[in-house]
């Protein structure tokens, strides 16, 4: 493929290692956004309907903020680390080296397709690389602005757009890439997975899974209930990181349910306009045969022309429901109650690793040992995915939900390789490390090396 070829020759001219080199392509990435934000708000809700808040809140904001933050920041990381040495390496400094890895693929997902491909990219710029996009097919609208915009931004010999389907992305993954970067579905990331292994290249693979809240009978429940109902529904549920179901101790769960709805009902009132859009016609149908009409206690309402499902949620669920046996990925929330706790988090020892995990509750000891006993990507106490908003926090998955970790310092590392180098002087060289090994040198080395 002539793009990666040209993309590799580009990178061995050293020309994108320099600080001010990353820096000036940063603050270009930053002018052109700030310039076509009206387009990209504009393409956001051609794909999803998001309301302009949310587009700049959750994609356009968010990276504007992230490249400032690594602008600030980037002098600082690629300063090459120092270390101690042991002290049978006398008379030597050592050091790590932040080392850009060479050319990088970035395949994007559909749900956040502005922020999902140029948050990476950021990373990318600011470890040296050069990089290969591939944004989602599925958001068309958002897939031209992107391509548009990188056009404008930089040579297509630094980074370059790639548009097309999923056999375009099998091409892609033919190449010998230094590193891959894709956040999209489990299913996916496997067939990432095995292409990139075909080359040894390393992966990031930002997946997904059923993340839950947790509620338990000593939680504030007005705030638990603002706190989800954010998660869950922002950008028609289709978050990653979104809680995928409650699970709520029941001797609150009335209390709690009563609160949830009122407070559904508040944010987001029959009609609402702030209430996003399913992608396309084959997630809306996925979602709908999830439901279960019997179950609903709130919302439902529906419309197939627009690919609309009202916020709904659905109470008296068990793991035994069809809509527990995926992620669900959409604005459908339901609740499962619990009654001894230990016996629910060994329940949740069971299931996969899920990307977050959020507990509500006013014990401690309680949100420590959830922490300290559960496997999860991230997550938060009394709230829920707002750990994502924070730069200095690593976000990535563990297990079925992904691999790798990224925003921030973590983004710079992970498309950097750390170079170890060991500096010795030459004015003294003691002879025990050296043959002829005798047994006088072998007491000695056991002594030093306890």
């Amino acid at each position: 493929m002539d793009v990666f070829k040209q993309q590799q020759s580009y990178f061995n001219t050293d020309e994108t290692k320099s600080y001010a080199f990353r820096k000036a392509q940063l603050l270009s990435l930053k002018a052109n956004i700030e310039k076509h934000q009206a387009a990209i708000e504009k393409a956001l809700y051609q794909d999803l309907k998001k309301s302009s808040f949310e587009a700049y809140a959750t994609e356009i904001g968010y990276v504007l903020y992230s490249i400032n933050k690594t602008i600030k920041k980037l002098k600082k990381w690629m300063k090459p680390t120092k270390v101690k040495s042991p002290f049978f390496l006398p008379l030597s400094s050592s050091k790590i080296y932040h080392e850009p890895k060479g050319v990088v693929l970035i395949v994007g997902p559909y749900n956040y397709p502005f922020q999902l491909v140029i948050e990476p990219l950021i990373g990318a710029i600011a470890a040296g690389n050069t990089a290969i996009i591939k944004p989602s097919e599925f958001p068309t609208h958002t897939e031209k602005i992107i391509e548009m915009l990188i056009k404008d931004t930089f040579a297509s010999n630094y980074v370059h757009v790639i548009t097309g389907d999923k056999e375009v992305t099998s091409q892609l993954l033919k190449q010998p890439f230094d590193h891959v970067f894709f956040t999209g579905s489990h299913a996916v990331g496997k067939i990432v997975y095995q292409a990139a292994a075909k080359h040894l290249t390393p992966v990031t693979l930002e997946l997904g899974g059923k993340s839950p809240a947790i509620i338990d009978q000593t939680a504030n429940l007005k705030v638990a209930a603002k706190r989800i109902v954010f998660g869950k529904f922002i950008n028609a549920g289709q978050t990653c990181i979104a809680p995928d179901y409650i699970l709520v101790h029941e001797a609150i769960k009335e209390a709690f349910l009563n609160v949830l709805k009122n407070t559904t009902k508040t944010f987001y009132p029959e009609g609402s306009s702030t209430v996003g859009h399913i992608i396309n016609q084959k997630h809306y149908e996925r979602l709908m045969s999830l439901i279960d009409i019997d179950k609903v206690v709130l919302g439902g309402k529906h419309n197939k022309d627009t690919k609309y499902i009202e916020p709904t949620i659905l109470d008296g669920v068990t793991e035994d429901d069809a809509i527990m046996q995926e992620e669900i990925f959409g604005p459908l929330l339901p609740i499962i109650t619990y009654k001894d706790e230990q016996t629910m988090i060994n329940t949740l020892k069971t299931k996969d690793k899920p990307l977050a995990l959020y507990v509500f509750t006013s014990r401690k000891n309680f949100a420590k040992q959830l922490i300290h006993t559960l496997s999860f990507g991230g997550g938060a106490i009394n709230d829920t995915i707002l750990h994502v908003a924070n730069p200095n926090l690593p976000f990535g998955g563990i297990g079925k939900s992904g691999m790798g970790s990224y925003h921030g310092i973590h983004s710079f590392k992970t498309f950097s390789h750390q170079k170890s180098v060991i500096n010795k002087k030459t004015w003294f060289d003691p002879p025990l490390a050296y043959p002829p090994y005798t047994q006088k040198k072998e007491s000695l080395i056991k002594r030093i090396m306890k």
